[in-house]
């Protein structure tokens, strides 16, 4: 069956129907976001998630990898696969906290730096492909991210 077969124009007044989940929404929107970010991403060599840490490292150059797991949302299981490949392609480099060994410090290279000129149209280009005017995606980036919070916030 088709998708357009499978879309309701009105809600159903079902609880768990599918198309009444927010979160669905939500997930949907996502993949559709990082499918139309990967083109993009191809040119200039890098995952999304490995875009999502260099947009941390341009704005802050020599963090803590525990800085851009909080930045990210993620847990250093996920970041450190992240950050060797980005190591070994010669994006970052990887070094011990003089202060505490036990913390990995995190430079962006000259290539590093020198990629941010190159993905510097991504935005632009996200935005025109997205259909929505700037200040629209701007609400709806402060909302999802007050959603985001009041989620991750410890419930007694």
């Amino acid at each position: 069956m088709s998708k357009s077969k499978l879309s309701h124009t009105a809600p159903s007044p079902d609880p768990l129907a599918l198309d009444n989940q927010f979160c669905f929404a939500l997930y949907s929107a996502s993949l559709a976001m990082t499918k139309s970010y990967k083109p993009h991403l191809d040119k200039i060599g890098l995952t999304y998630p490995q875009y999502l840490v260099m947009l941390v490292l341009w704005e802050q150059d020599d963090v803590l990898v525990k800085s851009i797991g909080e930045r990210l949302f993620l847990d250093s299981g996920t970041l450190t696969p992240l950050l060797k490949r980005l190591e070994a392609s010669s994006l970052i480099a990887r070094t011990r906290d003089e202060s505490d060994e036990r913390q990995v410090r995190i430079t962006l290279t000259r290539e590093g730096r020198a990629l941010k000129k190159k993905a510097q149209h991504i935005p632009r280009e996200m935005l025109c492909a997205s259909g929505q005017p700037q200040h629209a995606l701007g609400s709806l980036r402060a909302q999802l991210s007050a959603i985001r919070n009041d989620l991750g916030r410890e419930k007694d």
